[in-house]
């Protein structure tokens, strides 16, 4: 058993938000923690993410926020009571950042960027005594004992392995999406060989695929559709109606819009090949109206003309209409006023998992004790390793957080478990 006195030697593998706070934790709790990650430096995907703006968390209420992770939202409720939305806010303050909360509720420090609060999170963290170790890409276990591919040292020709033996892990590895940044969920066969549960990776907060004309592709990607509501049907078949604005790509949708419906229209495409959802291209008017405009005499105008001047529907919201409708129902008022508040437009497939915003799938929450692996006791795991997701809007940074504290406080409530007598 080991004593007391003995330092209790904690790795964290992954340097993201997630193994960043689980690091800090362990060490403001009395750990020695070493920081393994295969980057050059920690948090690339959080400085990606924060490039446009840092979306930190959410000011809405409390009781609202935590119904945001939908199927997972009882297993995360204690990681967020404990640290949640205002934990956050004075999390970032404490390190010397204001904060402010946006028009959508969304909060951000008042510089807006990620390196800032980057730069300052780093030092703190060096500050509790955490050892960081860069470039060190975790290959599984030897023995008992983790393993790293670490770079060469001066005159050597090749990669060296390292070999660690820490008295627990924290597993921050992070999900599968831009895996360029280190999140390439290669941890996944690694965790498999080990027995523990696992739901495959899949795409969230994505785009989708929509077989575009050429003609339509080419006039109108990157556009935005800006005021659009948006009707689907959930997990159980029921329809919901998000209102907002998405993105006319190349080959299909993208946005805040579109991100917010992906999870049950990924899941309708994987169990039927393909979904549909409907566009209300005036969601601020009623059917009845747009029907009395429409049919209002035209004169010699075009109906081209007669749509931007009654409805003011011109550019990409035009462009769809003739796109997703025929000659003939387009010509037609009634058809065509029906169209303009339910437009159908069919989804192929979400785009790729290494360009989405983050992933569902990985451990699943019946593979854990707490946040420790069944399969592998001494064991944590943190942020998108586990089987969750989110909308955007600062609930995947808090959720990713809240775990990583949730990690730390389960190793250090172990170790003293494993020192104290049966």
């Amino acid at each position: 058993m080991q004593s007391s006195l003995t330092p209790f030697r904690v790795a964290v593998i992954g340097g993201g938000p997630a193994g960043l706070m689980a690091a800090q934790t362990l060490a403001q709790g009395g750990a020695r923690v070493d920081l393994y990650d295969a980057m050059a430096s920690v948090g690339r995907k959080f400085l990606l993410a924060g490039r446009s703006g840092m979306n930190i968390t959410h000011a809405e209420p409390y009781p609202d926020f935590v119904t945001r992770y939908g199927n997972s939202t009882e297993a995360l409720r204690p990681m967020l009571d404990a640290f949640g939305p205002s934990h956050v806010r004075g999390f970032v303050h404490a390190l010397g950042l204001e904060t402010f909360v946006g028009t959508s509720g969304r909060v951000f420090p008042t510089e807006m960027k990620a390196a800032p609060l980057l730069r300052a999170w780093v030092h703190a963290v060096r500050e509790a005594g955490v050892q960081f170790h860069m470039r060190h890409r975790w290959l599984g276990w030897r023995d008992g004992a983790l393993r790293f591919s670490a770079p060469a040292e001066d005159g050597a020709p090749a990669a060296r392995e390292v070999l660690a033996r820490p008295d627990a892990v924290v597993l921050a590895l992070g999900g599968g999406s831009w895996a360029r940044l280190g999140s390439d969920g290669s941890w996944m066969p690694v965790l498999a060989e080990r027995g523990v549960a696992l739901s495959p990776l899949a795409p969230s907060n994505c785009g989708f695929d929509v077989a575009w004309s050429e003609h339509f592709s080419s006039r109108y990607a990157g556009q935005p559709l800006m005021t659009v509501a948006v009707i689907a049907r959930d997990a159980q078949a029921q329809e919901m109606r998000k209102q907002g604005q998405f993105v006319v790509t190349q080959g299909g949708v993208e946005g805040s819009l579109i991100y917010a419906l992906s999870a049950p229209l990924r899941d309708q495409i994987a169990a039927q090949g393909a979904t549909t959802i409907w566009l209300d291209l005036m969601p601020d008017w009623s059917a009845e109206r747009v029907a009395d405009e429409l049919s209002r005499p035209r004169g010699a105008r075009s109906l081209s003309s007669h749509l931007q001047s009654r409805l003011g529907i011109k550019g990409v919201k035009a462009g769809l209409l003739r796109e997703c409708l025929s000659k003939e129902q387009f010509g037609d008022a009634a058809q065509l006023a029906r169209a303009i508040k339910r437009l159908p437009l069919r989804l192929e497939r979400p785009r790729p998992i290494d360009e989405v915003i983050s992933t569902a799938g990985g451990v699943r929450w019946d593979a854990l004790q707490g946040t420790m692996l069944k399969a592998a006791p001494g064991v944590f795991v943190a942020g998108e390793m586990i089987d969750w997701e989110a909308p955007t809007g600062g609930y995947l940074l808090t959720a990713c957080f809240a775990s990583g504290i949730a990690a730390a406080r389960d190793a250090l409530a172990w170790r003293q478990h494993t020192l104290t007598p049966s």
